[in-house]
């Protein structure tokens, strides 16, 4: 039998309007995600919120000790649901929670957050090669610009190109009504 879990990742203070790092539709992929997490919450289902602390000299966001790196409260953990600190895109490197999910015997996992073309894609790539089956919901993610070869491609088109990546080989991709009603 399947056992599912919810992994919301960086949805951070610092991410939203008047954050030090905004992304693109950050407000409207919060209230697809506190969806995902009053459905998890109802169901009585495992919930993990990884929280993002940047320990680069160099960074500018999700600072140790500020509110911007708490997590937002549209979504803000309760009693008995996991947090789990990271420094690095990849929500598995250096924390507990590959240790956390196979503790609960958790096979599948349902994937949201920012940033779609970071922390999202990093831990998403990194559960299947640990072995779990990933559903991303991709309207409960969000994006921001980005720069290449001195061309700048919105963010729309940085998420877009990073589900259909993901949805190649290493997700199912839905959206949170999709997968509400199934």
């Amino acid at each position: 039998m399947t056992k599912t879990a919810l992994i919301l990742i960086d949805i951070q203070n610092d991410y939203f309007s008047n954050g030090a790092f905004e992304l693109h539709e950050m407000e409207q992929a919060a209230q697809n995600a506190k969806m995902l997490l009053e459905n998890f919450r109802q169901a009585g289902s495992p919930i993990f919120h990884i929280r993002h602390e940047s320990l680069a000299e160099n960074a500018s966001f999700f600072l140790p000790d500020t509110d911007g790196a708490q997590i937002h409260a549209s979504v803000a953990p309760q009693a008995g649901e996991t947090v789990i600190l990271k420094h690095r895109p990849n929500s598995f490197f250096e924390t507990t929670l590959l240790e956390n999910l196979k503790a609960q015997n958790i096979d599948s996992l349902i994937v949201c957050g920012a940033m779609s073309q970071m922390c999202v894609e990093a831990t998403t790539r990194a559960a299947v090669d640990f072995g779990f089956t990933v559903t991303v919901i991709e309207d409960a993610c969000a994006a921001r610009a980005l720069t290449f070869k001195e061309e700048t491609v919105p963010a729309p088109q940085v998420h877009a190109s990073f589900m259909a990546a993901l949805g190649m080989s290493y997700a199912r991709i839905l959206s949170t009504e999709d997968f509400l009603s199934a």
